[in-house]
């Protein structure tokens, strides 16, 4: 037995050896083949995983809140309450925006609005997540501010309290809240595709990453705008996220966008104005108010040309500067018709903004003002010829008749000139001074006068060129290859001309269809002391 085992050993260590060759390329195939099942499937998990958790975050981050009458009354009930805690007599609650006390019952007005325009058709406000989500950020808000009341206590009646402090901020988020509820549901009713994005590029970017939606979860937002505008890291987007969340409910909403680009616009270069203005300028304050604003510029009471700026919480989409005078006295002024940039440049030059928040570096903003050019407007045969029959030009401004249009305001797209502007602006003058639409922004342009001659030659190179081609035809039916080419212009250059022309036809039919970058011109000598 013993023998044929060794005889069995070795016949099987034989046959191992042999096939040991191919054994061990069938296993490296094998081996392969596994590695790649094995990655597909790793890859198959992961989209799973990733699906699945995408989906899970996507659940979380919708709120639950069911818009109904129950819910009507339990977010009244919040609010009232927050009224009533901030109304108590030592509170001492200034007078001034943004003022709580009315803030918070012109918000329930609005919302009484609203109401009673779907109060029949309640699912219809149930349906619209922009309305669940306004009205689960509300209560939230007013959650917190009762429970500032509950833990800070006597601190409340501190003005200089930490506790005081964010039911200032919280203040603000519900000015902000209000100012967007007005402006989605206008007169109670939900305004969606009437929303207008004051910049052209801007809406274009909304509409092509987010289509009619008005509003988007922060993180997606995120996502869309960094192909476009690269957001360089995680603490930059948080501090992006801190200036653009208005309303402080990890949403965007297209008047949130809207406001973010009338402050830091143009377009394109957007985030580098940001980074310019409210990352790294050292006069820039944020969720301050009026009030806080001169408390801030009191220490430097003594230096003149001391200077913040800050988003105003009444006309959002704006800037408010405030700055020591040199008598000593503390003013604000709203710029209009020109960037931040320009009045902070003009300032500094007239000796009003020279050092911010009381430092003695003041930052260049030259460069950031040159980066931004002009927009010029052409104007087209056709504008030419009518106005030409009227004894004007194009580009001269219809309200005084004396200086060319430099500046359009938006969105409507009328074009004006300056001091035009200005002196409606001065007179109390309330939106467009043609068609009363509200002024959400301006944009300095240059309008290029036509040029006459320029047709008279096309039309004279087209003259000939037709006749060119009569000859040529009759030629060929000559049988003829001896054309007349004196007057024939190339092929391409005929093609220019009739794109040249067409381009002309197509763009600026008129003066309402203008719309882009660039806003507002300060008056340094205004206070605006109610406003904030």
């Amino acid at each position: 037995m013993s023998s044929n085992l060794s005889q069995t050993t070795a016949i099987a260590s034989n046959s191992s050896r042999s096939n040991h060759h191919h054994n061990h390329h069938l296993h490296h195939h094998n081996h392969t083949n596994q590695l790649n099942s094995n990655q597909m499937n790793r890859i198959q998990t992961t989209t799973s995983i990733q699906s699945l958790i995408s989906k899970i975050q996507q659940s979380l981050s919708s709120p639950k809140t069911t818009v109904d009458r129950k819910n009507f009354e339990k977010t009244y009930k919040n609010m009232n309450k927050v009224v009533k805690l901030c109304q108590h007599s030592r509170m001492n609650l200034k007078n001034s925006p943004p003022f709580i006390l009315d803030i918070l019952p012109e918000t329930f007005q609005h919302l009484t609005t609203v109401y009673s325009k779907h109060e029949d058709r309640i699912n219809v406000l149930d349906e619209n997540e922009y309305f669940r989500i306004f009205l689960d950020n509300l209560n939230k808000k007013c959650k917190q501010a009762i429970k500032l009341f509950k833990e800070g206590k006597e601190k409340m009646f501190d003005e200089t309290s930490t506790y005081r402090r964010n039911l200032t901020k919280l203040s603000l988020v519900f000015s902000h809240m209000l100012s967007e509820l007005k402006a989605i549901f206008p007169n109670g009713v939900f305004a969606a595709d009437n929303f207008r994005i004051t910049k052209s590029d801007a809406a274009d970017f909304w509409k092509n990453a987010f289509g009619d939606k008005t509003i988007v979860p922060w993180r997606y937002f995120r996502q869309s705008l960094h192909q476009v505008h690269p957001i360089s890291s995680g603490l930059e987007a948080m501090a992006l996220k801190s200036t653009i969340d208005l309303t402080c409910n990890d949403y965007i909403s297209n008047f949130e966008f809207d406001v973010f680009i009338r402050l830091f616009q143009p377009w394109g270069s957007l985030l580098k104005n940001w980074q310019i203005l409210a990352v790294t300028h050292p006069g820039y304050v944020a969720f301050l108010t009026y009030d806080e604003v001169k408390a801030r510029l009191f220490k430097y009471i003594s230096k003149p040309g001391s200077y913040v700026f800050r988003l105003s919480c009444t006309r959002l989409g704006q800037w408010a500067i405030g700055y020591v005078t040199p008598d000593g006295n503390i003013l604000q002024t709203i710029p209009q018709n020109k960037s931040l940039c320009q009045a902070l440049l003009d300032g500094f030059r007239e000796g009003f903004y020279r050092y911010p928040d009381g430092r003695n570096v003041n930052p260049d903003l030259t460069l950031a003002v040159t980066s931004m050019p002009e927009d010029h407007i052409r104007v087209t045969q056709e504008q030419y010829e009518l106005y030409c029959e009227m004894g004007s030009t194009f580009q001269l401004c219809k309200i005084c008749a004396e200086n060319d249009k430099d500046i359009r305001i938006e969105p409507c797209g009328h074009l004006l000139c300056t001091p035009c502007l200005n002196a409606w602006q001065d007179t109390e003058g309330q939106g467009c001074p043609f068609c009363r639409a509200e002024i959400k922004g301006t944009e300095q342009v240059v309008v290029d006068p036509f040029d006459p001659k320029g047709v008279t030659l096309q039309r004279q190179n087209l003259k000939n060129l037709s006749a060119c081609n009569l000859s040529n035809l009759l030629n060929e039916d000559k049988n003829s290859h001896n054309h007349a080419n004196n007057n024939c212009l190339p092929i391409e250059t005929v093609s220019k001309i009739s794109l040249d022309r067409d381009s002309n036809l197509d763009e600026n039919d008129n003066e309402n269809c203008f719309e882009d970058p660039s806003s507002w011109v300060e008056s340094l000598n205004t206070q605006s002391s109610g406003e904030s």
